[in-house]
């Protein structure tokens, strides 16, 4: 009787561990942006070039999927080589130490219809906060080469200084030169994990 349980249940994990889906971020059709405003006047958008992420899905639907990112610091990028290298510096995000900006799940939920919510834990600066995303999701389909991708658009903020992205000045009538909340924007297109 004791090995029936045994195998009843390691039979049970097999075919749990099946039901799930990997699936990896494919940097050449993703992007990961950011957007701050400047001078009360504008906004300033940027982009990191390098990052890798993946999924997990216990379900076609992608409910409950465990979710994770990061990015490299170094690679930011707002077209401005001066103002590149100021956000790396200690003033804003101290590329030298601390090289990758982390997020986490913790859970992803279905809202209704093809809009979804992600939260999680972003860590910057060795500092960790919840962050909640709104996300759209795109769809399923297939290539031309035979690989399944998944689409989806995630939007949410953080207040810098969470982060000790510490910077700041002031203009001649008191308002910040670099405003305080940071919207991130991540397109993301999926590669699914081929199963031999």
């Amino acid at each position: 009787m004791t090995k029936t349980l045994e195998t009843s249940g390691a039979t049970t994990l097999t075919t749990a561990a099946e039901a799930q889906t990997k699936w990896y971020f494919d940097a050449s059709h993703t992007k990961v942006e950011f957007t701050v405003q400047h001078l009360l006047i504008s906004e300033v958008t940027g982009n990191f070039k390098v990052f890798e992420g993946s999924v997990v899905s216990p379900a076609e639907d992608f409910i409950n999927s465990d979710i994770q990112f990061s990015v490299d610091i170094a690679s930011i990028n707002t077209d401005n080589t001066d103002r590149d290298n100021h956000l790396k510096s200690d003033d804003f995000f101290n590329a030298e130490k601390f090289p990758k900006m982390i997020f986490k799940s913790t859970s992803f939920t279905k809202v209704n219809g093809n809009k979804y919510q992600l939260a999680g834990n972003l860590t910057i600066r060795d500092i960790t906060k919840p962050i909640t995303f709104d996300v759209i999701y795109n769809g399923i389909a297939n290539d031309p080469w035979g690989n399944t991708k998944a689409g989806f658009k995630l939007k949410g903020e953080i207040n810098r200084f969470d982060y000790n992205l510490k910077w700041n000045a002031l203009t001649e009538i008191g308002g910040a030169v670099v405003g305080e909340t940071v919207e991130i924007v991540a397109k993301v297109e999926l590669d699914k994990e081929k199963v031999n």
